[in-house]
C-alpha cells in the first residue's frame, strides 16, 4: 500500500498542508494513521477523497438545504459508505431540479402578474390588511421598505396605505423572494421595470450590469443551479468509481 505524507498529499492535489488539516479536523477526510516516528501518513483514499472534495465545493450555493447535503455526502464518504453519499448526492440532484422549477415558476408569476395587473381594490389597504391578506409579515414588509424594493405613501395622519401597484409589487417580491433570489435583484428588476415594462425578466434578474457592486451568486439563479447539477454528476460519477476501488 502506498502512503503519503502531510506535504504529498498537499502537493498532489494543489492545496496547502494546512487545507489537508482542516480537512481532517472538519471530518471531511478520515483520521490518518500515526508512525512510531510520529509522522502521519495518509493512502490513496485520502487522496481520492480530498479530489472529491475540491471537486463537491467548486460550485458556490446559497442555499442552505443544498450546501448542508453536498457536505453530507462528502462526511458520508470519509467513512467509507458510498451507498449513503450517494444516495445523498442523488437526493441532491432532485432538489437542485425542484429548485430549478421554483425559479422557473417565479419568473412565469411575474410575467403574469405584470401582464394582468392586481385585483383592484376601492381603497388602500393598510399594512397589517397587507400582511393578512398576502401572508407576508409585517417586519417582512418593513424589511421591504427599508431595502427600497417599495415606496408607500402615507396618509394625512401618518399611516401607510398600499395602492394597487403597491400590491402587484408586493406579489412581484413575495414570488421572487421565495424562489432565492436576492434582494439587489429583485430590486434591479423592479428598477428596470419602472423604466422599461417590457424588460425581460430573466435577464434582468440573472445578469447584472458589469457596473453594479457586489452581487450575489444567488442574482444568477438559474444559471448557478445549472452549474450545480453538472458539477453534481460529476461528484456522483467520483463516488460510484470510489465505491468500485475501495470498497
Amino acid at each position: 500500500m502506498t502512503v503519503y505524507r502531510t506535504v504529498e498529499v498537499a502537493r498532489r492535489i494543489g492545496i496547502h498542508p494546512n487545507t489537508v488539516r482542516l480537512y481532517e479536523e472538519l471530518k471531511l477526510i478520515p483520521r490518518p494513521q500515526w508512525l512510531a516516528n510520529g509522522y502521519r501518513v495518509f493512502t490513496d483514499f485520502h487522496i481520492e477523497q480530498c479530489r472529491l472534495i475540491r471537486t463537491a465545493f467548486q460550485v458556490e450555493v446559497l442555499q442552505n438545504g443544498l450546501r448542508r447535503k453536498i457536505i453530507q455526502a462528502v462526511k458520508a464518504s470519509a467513512t467509507g459508505d458510498f451507498d449513503r453519499a450517494i444516495l445523498l448526492i442523488q437526493e441532491y440532484l432532485r432538489q437542485i431540479r425542484q429548485e430549478q422549477r421554483n425559479a422557473e415558476e417565479a419568473i412565469a408569476l411575474v410575467g403574469q402578474l405584470l401582464s394582468h395587473g392586481a385585483q383592484p381594490h376601492t381603497q388602500g389597504l393598510s399594512r397589517k390588511e397587507v400582511s393578512e391578506a398576502l401572508d407576508i409579515s409585517m417586519d417582512t414588509l418593513r424589511n421591504w421598505e427599508r431595502n427600497g424594493l417599495l415606496t408607500v405613501k402615507r396618509k394625512n395622519n401618518g399611516y401607510r396605505l398600499y395602492t394597487d401597484e403597491d400590491i402587484k409589487r408586493l406579489k412581484i417580491i413575495r414570488s421572487l423572494r421565495c424562489a432565492n433570489y436576492s434582494l439587489e435583484a429583485i430590486l434591479r428588476l423592479l428598477r428596470q421595470l419602472s423604466k422599461n415594462p417590457s424588460t425581460d425578466v430573466r435577464a434582468a434578474l440573472n445578469k447584472p450590469k458589469r457596473s453594479e457592486a457586489i452581487i450575489s451568486v444567488c442574482d444568477r439563479l438559474i444559471a448557478s443551479l445549472s452549474a450545480a447539477e453538472r458539477n453534481a454528476y460529476e461528484v456522483l460519477g467520483m463516488l460510484q468509481d470510489m465505491k468500485i476501488r475501495f470498497s
